[in-house]
């Protein structure tokens, strides 16, 4: 049952509700994915909350405001429009950037923020793995740095969260709880990227990364010390979550917006584009919903300001999928993708779901040959001979690149260790487990799957669901015709092995009969 803010009396609210009531919420990040999902979640079951602030930049020739109007058209904010028809004067946008000095902030606002915020969780980053460094470290070091000078400020700050990942230390495969050397402090590689011009930064990218497979895992790793360092005395504390995907169950199923990650490869899949994947199906794939990651962000708020600073480091949340179980594997991923995405495909597809994984690169990259370059290669011409201009070629190089820069996370599995997250689990109420619910001890896989494969297709795709009958039978006939191309070349194959192996074998023959009659000769 949900009770609307004017009846919720102190007695009635749980203790993480308690613990928001009345207090000022500044949130960096808020138009991204996770963003959007915990400003939804903080307004419908913390009805008492008394102010968000949205750090927001101009994008694309919108303004702030625009951006902000925008975000609320999302179908997830449908439900806390019904539960909480009053929520929009709550939120307050504030012009800024979180790559630039003072995160953009004009006097007026940054006075404002430091004089009203109470609870501050710092969401923004750049996710995108093949970052330029320069930009990787302005949002995701130096934008961190700049949180933390202003929270320093803030009289009135019970919590603040930085949301770092947990592959921030992914050059290791055991992860604990806790905060690693970084390969350079945040305050040489800011001085470096100030120093140095993008060519110069971009030749010697691969040298600084050393063992980190990307700028974003990189510039994460330093960005969790820069948080401690410039932290100090602080209510601080650090969220590490996994892959984040399409939300579970609220405030509706299925839910997604981005195609980051591991969402990339089903989506392209589902599209008919992606047929092959360099992919070790026996590896973990440590995915996790967004409405339980959010849940579990916004415990953690709550869990730091009740500790009281005891630690001498800040306390680190690994929320991870493998917490009793063994977690989903991406074997088990693709092959759940398959069956939803069969069952149910895009009307928008080009060919039929098919997806072709190896852990063998060698083998990978043949198969991207014989897949996706040659049909390429076949389409494109057939659009350059019509007049048209190819394109198949050019997309692919994307999505390989892409792939490229994906494999190393499903090639791999980590042990997590994720004790604090499980004991904050425990401290939760009863009506806090059932309303901020993150515990994935026993978590359906299966039902999540299906829920997660039907959202793609209506939110990604914007496939209507009474199109699905019509795309099963365009499924059916792609599939026919794809059988057809495939048993046809390996017939073909057959036959060129069967012909090679022949003339291999009269080749042996004749030499053989050769020897012969020069051994007469000799006698």
């Amino acid at each position: 049952m949900t009770v609307i803010a004017d009846e919720l009396t102190p007695v009635e609210r749980t203790p993480i509700q308690e613990f928001y009531a009345h207090q000022k919420v500044f949130i960096t990040g808020g138009t991204g994915f996770l963003g959007k999902v915990l400003i939804e979640k903080l307004l419908r079951s913390c009805p008492d909350i008394s102010t968000i602030y949205l750090l927001i930049r101009s994008k694309k020739g919108k303004d702030v405001h625009n951006r902000l109007e925008a975000i609320f058209d999302d179908p997830i904010f449908e439900l806390l429009k019904k539960e909480q028809p009053k929520y929009r004067h709550k939120i307050i946008v504030v012009s800024g950037d979180c790559s630039l000095p003072n995160l953009g902030l004009s006097s007026d606002d940054k006075d404002l923020l430091i004089r009203e915020t109470s609870i501050v969780f710092h969401v923004a980053a750049t996710v995108r793995f093949d970052e330029k460094i320069k930009y990787a470290v302005a949002i995701n070091v130096s934008g961190t740095k700049e949180v933390m000078d202003m929270c320093r400020a803030m009289h009135n700050l019970k919590s603040v969260i930085y949301v770092s990942t947990a592959y921030s230390n992914c050059n290791q495969l055991t992860i604990k709880e806790e905060f690693y050397p970084p390969p350079i402090s945040g305050q040489n590689l800011e001085n470096l990227t100030a120093t140095l011009d993008e060519r110069r930064l971009d030749d010697i990218t691969p040298i600084l990364l050393g063992d980190f497979p990307n700028t974003y895992a990189f510039t994460k790793a330093i960005a969790e010390n820069t948080a401690k360092d410039n932290g100090k005395d602080l209510p601080l504390g650090i969220f590490r979550p996994a892959m984040v995907i399409s939300t579970s169950s609220e405030p509706i199923q299925g839910w997604i917006d981005n195609v980051f990650g591991p969402t990339g490869g089903i989506v392209g899949a589902g599209a008919g584009l992606i047929r092959t994947l360099n992919v070790n199906s026996d590896c973990v794939a440590e995915v996790i919903p967004v409405d339980l990651t959010v849940n579990a962000l916004i415990a953690t708020a709550w869990d730091v300001a009740n500790g009281k600073n005891v630690a001498s480091d800040p306390p680190i949340y690994n929320y991870v999928a493998t917490w009793e179980n063994k977690g989903l594997t991406w074997g088990e991923y693709n092959d759940y993708a398959l069956e939803f995405g069969t069952r149910t495909p895009s009307i928008r597809s080009i060919w039929c779901y098919v997806n072709y994984t190896t852990r063998y690169t060698t083998l990978y990259n043949l198969l991207t040959i014989i897949l996706h370059i040659i049909p390429a290669l076949i389409l494109d011409t057939g659009l350059f001979i019509t007049g048209q201009k190819p394109k198949l070629l050019k997309l692919y190089k994307k999505i390989h690149k892409f792939a490229a820069v994906t494999s190393y996370f499903s090639q791999n599995t980590w042990n997590f260790h994720n004790a604090n997250t499980r004991a904050l689990w425990d401290k939760l109420s009863p009506e806090d487990q059932k309303n901020f619910f993150f515990s994935m001890a026993d978590f359906d896989w299966r039902t999540y799957m299906e829920r997660y494969i039907s959202g793609l297709r209506l939110y990604i795709f914007k496939d209507d669901p009474s199109t699905i009958p019509a795309a099963r039978k365009r499924m059916a006939v792609f599939k026919i015709f794809h059988n057809l191309i495939i048993y046809s070349m390996l017939a073909i194959a057959i036959w060129f092995g069967y012909k090679f192996v022949s003339f291999v074998l009269s080749l042996g023959q004749s030499a053989e009969t050769i020897s012969i009659s020069e051994n007469s000769i000799v006698r």
